[in-house]
């Protein structure tokens, strides 16, 4: 109730100028007499009150309540029409107070006939609360924090020379705003102005030219906005319906195609046009949607309108009312029009009318119905899209084609979870609070929501990890709680250690194989991700963090660790360091083995046993441990002796590795507690360590096999003379001729 058209006042000019005939004559016939009858021309203050009353009958047959219009009459005083009691809100009370006042005296001697009396009451008007703002002051009186927001209209139908005297009208109002503010600051029975819309409309006679210029909606200061409109006095009805939609944000639609009979002839039927207005939702309800609404410029007038064509009438029955998505009611734009009367008292008898309007896409459709209820005229705006009340329709017929996989059940669960019921409102609670609440809460809980299960790890295996789900959308956590959730991601880190395939649906391009390992690398970072959006207490911290903790502890698929890719310069430094020793030397082994098990006894024997050696004591070095590596033999016979050696060498080293790693975990989690019993086993890095080196490429070792500077060859001895060097820098014997 707080909008600016709550309160409109109309100031009426009542000094003699608006006794003048409107130049617009009239012309009358009489059915019975024969005798010429001159026409009739009325009064600019006739026109001014046949187009103000018009403005009321239109919000009094939309808005019963709510909206108030008041009448200030302004000659040599303010005569008060009628007041802010809804008693005096009627169309009765209001002509019946015209008629009295009557036509102003066309000559008269007095010298201080003006409308500005009109304007100080107009703002007097808006100062003093409506029965509504009464009870809001009542019921906010104890809260500090309440600010009831005052604003008006006020529409003034005056006559004036030239734009200076508009303008100097516009500045006596400003300051008479002013001063009543002022004053109602200190007066218990008036309140501050905290808007005011002032409409001035300069009326002339039908044959005459105005020096008053139209002018568009400015701010004169940060509490009053002002508009000026030029017309002549047969045209005044037209330019207040056309002010009347933004007023009151109405909308207008012409109902064309309307079947009637004609008065002369029963037999016979013509199709009429009845326009109507209504709220503006009626329509923009439908904007963004393939309807198309029929705009048109109406005949005479400054305002569009909507055309709708007019089907075949239906009772209106309870079993077939049709879900809709907006209902406003309506009034005829000409009341005492006969097709007007007609449809009205079609509608009134209990029949309802569908409207048909164009699609995009070619066709029509039926987009509105009219019809009584109680009494009133209402216009329905249809849901044109698949009624709920029709059977649900299978997955595949709707936006999503073929996806069959969505999370329907999750999402009524979503819905339950963030239903809200009505309160009766409070003076210490207050408006719209629950509402911001559960606002915020949805905002957190829809962050990251998949839509189908094709798209999502961890909701195919919810199972596992329930208690977490439901638990951390709360916004605080108990230590209870935590520790539950804390438990839910221990049981799924001992899932990944024993290598457990979780069964997932097909999930596209995102598994790559759908491996074990990315099963799991995915299904942490969901899980981190949710936790992260569902809360930031220290409880949802420390899940997060302990959520961390098992993804560093077993690394992703590719090998490397996920978490030490963003965080670097800590403990786990050094563990990849001894991991990438460790790997190296493994290569190093394998290579060996290889060789080994595949050389020809013409092969020239190599030495491999300084260089894995030199391997090997690197290992140990990196990973702490004090091992020798070996060295070649000199002889060819001392070539197996060599590769024994390099395997306890690796051996050692692997060993030296393996004891790094504890120490390194072991330093890393002194403050913390570790998973399970506090640190990794030998077997675990172990076998980690393997599932990382099996899944790179073995490095090509034969380029070893020949010393720096020289060509290798397969058999050396074929076009070659005996000779003592070749190869002797590498300590080989001799080839075997």
């Amino acid at each position: 109730m707080n909008e600016i058209n709550h309160k409109t006042v109309f100031v009426l000019d009542h000094t003699p100028y608006f006794g003048i005939s409107c130049e617009s004559p009239i012309d009358c016939d009489f059915i019975k007499s024969k005798v010429a009858v001159p026409p009739i021309s009325k009064s600019l203050w006739t026109c001014a009150v046949e187009a103000s009353v018009e403005y009321c009958r239109i919000a009094y047959d939309l808005f019963p309540v709510g909206k108030l219009i008041r009448f200030v009459v302004s000659d040599t005083a303010a005569h008060i029409v009628n007041t802010w009691n809804t008693n005096t809100q009627s169309l009765t009370h209001i002509l019946n107070a015209m008629s009295m006042v009557g036509v102003p005296p066309r000559q008269t001697q007095a010298s201080d006939y003006s409308v500005i009396h009109g304007l100080r009451a107009a703002i007097e008007a808006l100062a003093e609360p409506t029965e509504f703002q009464k009870e809001q002051l009542a019921v906010h009186a104890k809260s500090d924090c309440f600010k009831l927001v005052n604003r008006g209209r006020v529409i003034c139908i005056t006559s004036a020379r030239d734009d200076a005297s508009m303008k100097s009208l516009e500045d006596i109002f400003r300051t008479v705003l002013v001063q009543q503010n002022a004053i109602s600051a200190g007066h218990k029975e008036y309140i501050n102005i905290d808007q005011c819309h002032l409409v001035i409309i300069n009326l002339y006679p039908a044959n005459m030219e105005s020096m008053v210029s139209n002018r568009a909606l400015i701010e004169i200061s940060p509490i009053l906005l002002s508009e000026i409109h030029s017309n002549k006095a047969n045209t005044i009805s037209n330019k207040l319906t056309h002010l009347i939609l933004p007023h009151f944000d109405l909308a207008s639609t012409t109902v064309t195609g309307i079947p009637m009979k004609e008065e002369q002839n029963a037999s016979s039927s013509a199709n009429y046009d009845v326009e109507i207005f209504h709220g503006r939702t009626a329509h923009s309800v439908f904007l963004g949607t393939e309807l198309v609404l029929p705009h048109s410029l109406k005949d005479g007038s400054d305002y569009e309108t909507v055309t709708l064509k007019w089907c075949t009438p239906r009772s209106c029955g309870s079993s077939e009312m049709q879900p809709c998505l907006a209902q406003c009611r309506v009034t005829p734009v000409d009341v005492t029009s006969r097709p007007s009367s007609c449809l009205i008292n079609f509608l009134l008898s209990g029949r309802s009318v569908l409207l048909e309007m164009p699609k995009k896409s070619g066709g029509k459709i039926t987009s509105h119905l009219l019809s009584a209820h109680g009494g009133e005229i209402f216009i329905h705006s249809l849901n044109t899209a698949r009624s709920c009340l029709e059977d649900p329709p299978s997955i595949s017929e709707g936006g999503g084609g073929r996806v069959t996989d969505y999370r329907i059940k999750d999402f009524g669960a979503l819905m339950q979870q963030h239903r809200l019921v009505p309160l009766k409102p409070l003076p210490e609670r207050q408006p719209d609070e629950h509402l911001q609440k559960m606002r915020g809460k949805l905002a957190r809980n829809s962050r990251y929501w998949p839509l189908t299960l094709g798209r999502t790890v961890l909701y195919n295996v919810r199972h596992f990890v329930e208690p977490l789900l439901l638990l951390t959308q709360k916004p605080e956590l108990s230590e209870e709680e935590k520790m539950l959730c804390l438990k839910s991601i221990y049981n799924l880190s001992q899932l990944e250690e024993r290598q457990e395939v979780l069964a997932l649906p097909n999930m596209g391009h995102r598994l790559k194989g759908n491996k074990k390992e990315e099963q799991y690398r995915l299904l942490w970072s969901e899980l981190e991700t949710i936790v992260n959006c569902n809360g930031a207490s220290p409880a949802h911290k420390a899940i997060v963090g302990c959520i961390r903790e098992c993804r560093r502890m077993y690394p992703s698929a590719d090998g490397a660790d996920p978490y030490d890719k963003t965080h670097g310069g800590t403990a786990e430094g050094g563990v990849a360091a001894a991991a990438a020793a460790a790997a190296a030397a493994a290569d190093a082994h394998r290579a060996s083995v290889i060789r080994a098990t595949t050389d020809s006894p013409m092969s020239p024997p190599h030495s491999m046993g300084g260089s894995t050696g030199a391997a090997g004591a690197s290992g140990g070095a990196t990973a702490g441990g004090g091992s020798n590596g070996g060295t070649g033999g000199g002889t060819g016979a001392d070539a197996t002796s060599s590769s024994s050696g390099t395997s306890v060498t690796l051996a050692v080293g692997s060993g030296g590795v393996s004891v790094g790693l504890l120490g390194a975990r072991g330093t890393m989690g002194s403050g913390k507690k570790g998973f399970g019993s506090g640190g990794r086993s030998l077997l675990d890095v172990l076998a980690s360590t393997e599932r990382a080196i099996s899944q790179k490429r073995i490095d090509f070792s034969g380029r070893l096999c020949t010393p720096s500077g020289q060509v290798a060859k397969l058999y050396s001895h074929v076009g070659a003379k005996d000779a003592d060097g070749g190869g002797g820098a590498q300590g080989r014997p001799a080839d075997v001729k």
